[in-house]
């Protein structure tokens, strides 16, 4: 409805002469995601909305005396960015404590552990994320024997990248009363040699260890907020949909919004089922506050482990460890309820699931509280219920998200990443409805996009890359043309950047058709995961998602054009500006 106002607003105004904009990008390569004019050279703003799409010349009628003037000189401008799922903490936190991200071999990651524990006083616990085994050699998951050799007078808690794994020592062990007796957690493992806590603790194991870390201040909790949001602004993301959140991070968040600290669009999540999701249900949604940039609308289930870390809730055994199928974090009988009262009072749901067995049994749950209430006793009859992640779904489930009207919320950076030990863990077999993310499409269903960042790096240049080339990174130092016989799809191999030398043993070969390269998607796919998809899973499309009269003016400006060049450039184009309400966030001011 504001977006018809605002056309017809516009209309009356060019024939009485037109209104006067505040701001005109002009001489820009626009891809607007606007089906009815799907290309443009200028935009003109006014406030914090476009009044304007179209021509230089014709964006002329909007100049005034104060109007100010940006040449984009060219550059490449498409709506907003929005990164449909990361955990904003995360990332200012990787950014304050040990970041082991690219420690590609086990003594690299040892050693900045060590180096760690020489400037930390005795006693004080030690934390960090983003290891992942998967480059090591071999690629065995650490062990408190290992820790231990380095730091045995700190405890020491490191989280895997996936955040569903973590590796502690003997100190956080003994702090945690875990011993050989001490028996699994609902929706978690201890991980055990000969009987033995060996330090690898899964999903809900973590907590076991974790509630004896002294908590972050306020202080620091809300650094590490405005850390992560300063990062997402500069990689050219206008909005971020928070992938859960409790109590105490609402309350942070909303004074840092009211203080006027936060430029970036945030829609939020409560985690569920707990307080966070009953306060969330009792006090009811809140809708673009703060000048439209606060949303909170959503409840967040976590329902299974990570794939990398093998808690994951299969259908069957893990192809390399015939003992387990992963497992689910929720009991589902216990979120029905919760379930069934989200559609009564207007509340999204999202829910992590990344095994076929969570993905079937939260379809499941979804279609039972799709018929148990119905749409005449919804506040919203149209609920737009996400599924995140959707990685591993089987051929019967996989057209169920467009029949139930499920979104799949989905990261193209985890298949280019998981390539090196999906193979293994699933078998072939189960490869074929692994990241389909082509055949979700044509099965009628939307795919969000996002990055699961601080699990990936959580850049939208390779978000994008990974969409639609399926291609590893090149600094994992795999070329395009793997070894036994495989082929992994590129555009243009011979500009594909190979920096390392392929590691033969790190990497698990699938056969040459089971990673399934079909399953990439178009440019112009990728793009509306990032745009107009986003701004649908949000019930924001009638002011996002593209660029049109009567829209929020969000851009994200970058230095090539990422719908024409080839597919390994798009890794080295960046950021060139961030504009948000038609305010130039970053970028040449």
């Amino acid at each position: 409805m504001r977006a018809v106002t605002a056309i017809l607003l516009f209309m009356s105004c060019v024939t009485a002469g037109a209104e006067t904009a505040e701001t005109i990008f002009i001489n820009g390569n626009i891809y607007t995601v606007n089906d009815k004019q799907p290309f443009a050279h200028a935009i003109a703003v006014k406030g914090d909305r476009i009044i304007f799409v179209g021509a230089n010349a014709d964006a002329e009628q909007f100049r005034g005396d104060k109007t100010r003037i940006v040449d984009l000189a060219g550059k490449t401008v498409t709506p907003g960015f929005t990164d449909s799922h990361c955990h904003i903490f995360g990332i200012g936190e990787r950014e304050m404590t040990l970041n082991l991200e690219g420690t590609n071999t086990r003594e690299d990651f040892l050693a900045k552990v060590k180096e760690r524990v020489a400037q930390t006083e005795r006693n004080k616990w030690i934390t960090g994320r983003g290891w992942i085994e998967t480059f090591w050699k071999p690629p065995l998951f650490p062990s408190r024997a290992d820790l231990n050799k380095i730091a045995p007078d700190n405890p020491v808690f490191l989280t895997r990248a996936d955040g569903h794994a973590a590796v502690v020592n003997s100190a956080a062990l003994k702090l945690a009363n875990i011993d050989d007796h001490t028996p699994d957690p609902f929706g978690g493992q201890i991980l055990k040699t000969k009987g033995d806590p060996n330090g690898m603790l899964l999903d809900n194991a973590m907590d076991l260890v974790a509630k004896n870390i002294p908590k972050p201040t306020e202080a620091e909790t809300e650094q590490a907020l405005l850390k992560g949001i300063d990062r997402e602004i500069k990689l050219g993301w206008c909005e971020i949909q928070n992938a859960g959140s409790e109590l105490s991070d609402q309350e942070i968040i909303r004074r840092a919004f009211a203080a006027r600290k936060v430029k970036l669009r945030m829609i939020n999540a409560a985690y569920g089922p707990g307080e966070a999701a009953n306060a969330l249900l009792k006090n009811g949604v809140t809708l673009n506050a703060f000048d439209h940039r606060f949303t909170q609308r959503t409840i967040k289930v976590i329902f299974d482990g990570a794939l990398g870390s093998r808690g994951a809730a299969l259908l069957a055994p893990y192809s390399d460890k015939a003992d387990t199928s992963g497992f689910l974090t929720q009991k589902p009988e216990e979120l029905r309820p919760m379930f069934e009262e989200a559609l009564r009072r207007g509340i999204q749901v999202e829910t992590h699931a990344i095994g076929d067995r969570a993905n079937r049994l939260i379809l499941d749950l979804y279609e039972q509280a799709f018929k148990a209430v119905p749409p005449g006793e919804r506040k919203i009859q149209e609920p737009r219920w996400r599924v995140e992640h959707a990685q591993i779904l089987t051929e019967q489930d996989l057209p169920r998200f467009g029949t139930l009207g499920v979104i799949a919320s989905m990261q193209p950076s985890h298949a280019i990443s998981d390539l090196f030990f999906a193979p293994a863990r699933l078998g072939i077999e189960r490869l074929a409805g692994a990241y389909a993310w082509n055949s979700l499409i044509k099965s009628g269903a939307i795919i969000c996009g996002g990055s699961d960042a601080p699990v990936e790096r959580g850049e939208p240049m390779i978000e994008f890359y990974a969409a639609v080339t399926r291609c590893p990174l090149p600094e994992h130092g795999l070329p395009v043309a793997a070894p036994s016989r495989v082929e992994l799809r590129s555009e243009q191999n011979s500009r594909q950047d190979v920096r390392r030398a392929h590691r033969q043993d790190a990497y698990v070969p699938p056969q040459p058709e089971g990673w399934h390269p079909e399953q990439a998607v178009s440019r112009e796919q990728a793009l509306r995961m990032f745009t107009s998809n986003a701004a649908y899973a949000a019930f924001e499309e009638n002011d996002k998602g593209s660029i049109e009269v009567g829209k929020l003016a969000d851009f994200t400006v970058l230095s090539a054009d990422i719908m024409k060049i080839p597919g390994p450039e798009i890794l080295k184009t960046h950021c060139e500006m961030t504009v948000i309400g038609g305010e130039i966030v970053y970028g040449d001011r």
